[in-house]
């Protein structure tokens, strides 16, 4: 009967520490609030920014680039849509990109272009470290 006890005391104590570590690495990040003036339906209705919507909501974001960061990359997605590209790196980091400006992605394919993109870099913990972006091309 003492084996049996001590094995459920053991349990008892493995599954706090499951908890609280998976309450800890969950808590990680923060929720993306709205961000005023980025419209973000018409960002994400414009992949790879071929209909040039996405230019037109860059100064709105890029004001509001702070809250950007330690952001989650479900957060991330749901503001901005699923990345145009995304880039593995070493150590779990990823970068998404976004393109700003209609170019060469939006042939077949989607090709990787040179037009302006804006990239978020997410590190160990799956949170926004760096918010960095190309600019725009002056308009005539």
């Amino acid at each position: 009967m003492a084996q049996f006890s001590g094995s459920l005391n053991v349990r008892r104590h493995l599954s706090f520490f499951i908890l609280a570590g998976s309450s800890v690495l969950a808590g990680c990040g923060h929720a993306l609030p709205n961000i005023p003036g980025f419209d973000a339906p018409s960002w994400r209705a414009d992949p790879y920014a071929c209909h040039n919507q996405r230019r037109a909501a860059v100064p709105a974001l890029l004001r509001f680039r702070e809250q950007l960061y330690e952001a989650r990359a479900d957060d991330v997605n749901a503001l901005l849509g699923p990345p145009d590209e995304e880039e593995l790196r070493a150590n779990t980091e990823k970068v998404y990109y976004y393109y700003l400006e209609p170019g060469t992605q939006c042939n077949a394919g989607h090709v990787r272009s040179a037009a302006p993109r804006i990239s978020l870099r997410f590190g160990p913990l799956g949170t926004v470290t760096e918010v960095l972006s190309d600019p725009l091309t002056p308009t005539r």
